[in-house]
């Protein structure tokens, strides 16, 4: 044998011997973790039953059960007000390993800087295997304690895996999470359904606020279904000043004193916000020049408005890795997504074509308007955390703001629609 061979031999055993340790070890730290929790069981209405442990809020819980395939991100991920009503399943196997950062610190636009809202928006969140202890220079304390503090239930030491498939099968599903016992799920009346209500209500801004940006150029009015911070951030740091208003705003009303308006993200079955619908449907009718762009929820409350149908997904597209192809370039990207519903494509008004697609499920991914500066995706090109690959779909939005801007000679100023004194954060 070489001394080449017995050094690697020797160097093999060692990384063997290492990583043995290692897993031993990191078994033993989860086995004493949860001696300390309470039984927890996750029950599938008409479906499995998932027995593990409680590390979050001591409370019994229950909403629809949806999975999510992104890595990172779970701080962002439970505050997005798109999972109002939901119980989130993470499949990446380790969660709370980075801690949770502040939920108070802002940037310089006085925007979150770490959250998406300032609360958890999900009712409970699953997990396979949970970090009670924590790495990271921005954190401020673990996700067992945000959790707990937040009130949200939460569960560890379930199989994923096997949760995820039967979620795959059969599609998102109603669940419960109780803590200390095993829920009986014949009760039908245990199981609360979010979809029956409109969350959007719940979510949205209570009244009106405004976001300066420094030396604003345009002015954008933003309805509010569940607006993200990192969305308001990507407006503002473009050089528009916002004004947000409450999702069912009449903001046919006052239109014509923006530079553009957009449709933000949110939870929920968009056919529960009729009132938002109607209000679009008129400021494209009176607006025919205006710069209209949607994300999300927008982007179906903004097809429900120009004709169009919606149709829920069967478990719909929640991660950071999804294709989408745009089809007016033949180009594809990786877009993050968090939404449980979609427009039909087929029936999209002839004034729309369809902008991208989704290439996993073919489902569709946004629309263009043929001639109106009109347009929406299905998901965030604003993505915090994901891929960034379609940011510059704001800067399109931007590009539609300049050429109104010059054409209506608007001119913003701070006291415009008393901007100077509305709330500079929104109102819960």
């Amino acid at each position: 044998m070489s001394l080449f061979t017995k050094a690697f031999a020797a160097r093999s055993a060692l990384k063997s011997s290492f990583l043995s340790t290692s897993r031993l070890s990191a078994n033993a730290i989860r086995q004493s973790s949860t001696k300390t929790l309470d039984r927890a069981t996750l029950t599938i209405r008409d479906g499995p039953v998932f027995n593990g442990y409680s590390f979050g809020a001591d409370k019994n819980i229950s909403g629809e059960a949806v999975f999510t395939t992104s890595l990172v991100g779970y701080p962002e991920s439970m505050t997005d007000p798109s999972y109002k009503g939901q119980i989130i399943c993470f499949t990446q196997p380790l969660i709370g390993n980075y801690g949770v950062p502040s939920g108070t610190v802002r940037d310089q636009y006085n925007l979150l800087k770490y959250f998406e809202s300032p609360h958890i928006q999900c009712i409970g969140i699953v997990v396979s295997d949970v970090a009670m202890e924590y790495s990271h220079w921005t954190a401020v304390e673990s996700l067992s304690q945000w959790c707990k503090r937040e009130g949200v239930a939460a569960i560890t030491g379930v199989d994923t895996r096997a949760l995820v498939s039967y979620l795959r099968e059969q599609g998102s599903s109603l669940a419960r999470l109780t803590i200390g016992e095993t829920y009986d799920a014949d009760e039908d009346a245990a199981f609360d359904d979010p979809g029956a209500v409109n969350l959007v209500h719940k979510v949205t801004t209570k009244a009106p606020f405004h976001i300066a940006s420094p030396n604003a150029k345009y002015h954008v009015a933003v309805l509010d279904c569940g607006v993200k911070e990192n969305i308001l951030r990507s407006l503002v740091s473009r050089g528009a000043s916002v004004t947000v208003l409450p999702y069912n705003y009449p903001v046919q009303k006052i239109a014509k004193k923006f530079d553009g308006v957009f449709i933000s993200n949110g939870p929920g079955d968009p056919t529960h916000c009729s009132a938002t619908v109607q209000n679009l449907r008129e400021t494209m009718e009176n607006n025919p020049e205006l710069p209209i762009f949607g994300i999300c929820l927008g982007h179906q409350l903004l097809a429900l408005a120009s004709g169009a149908k919606t149709i829920k997904l069967k478990y719909g597209n929640r991660a950071h890795n999804i294709p989408a192809l745009d089809l007016t370039t033949g180009k594809c990207h990786i877009t993050s997504q968090n939404h449980g519903y979609a427009v039909d494509a087929t029936t999209l008004h002839p004034d729309f074509k369809e902008y991208f697609v989704n290439l996993n499920d073919l489902s569709n991914e946004g629309m263009i308007h043929k001639e109106k500066p009109i347009f929406s995706t299905q998901f965030h090109p604003e993505a915090k955390g994901g891929p960034l690959d379609s940011s510059y779909l704001f800067d399109k939005y931007f590009e539609l703001l300049e050429v109104y801007h010059k054409k209506s000679g608007l001119q913003f100023h701070a006291d415009d629609l008393l901007v100077d004194i509305l709330p500079r954060e929104r109102v819960l």
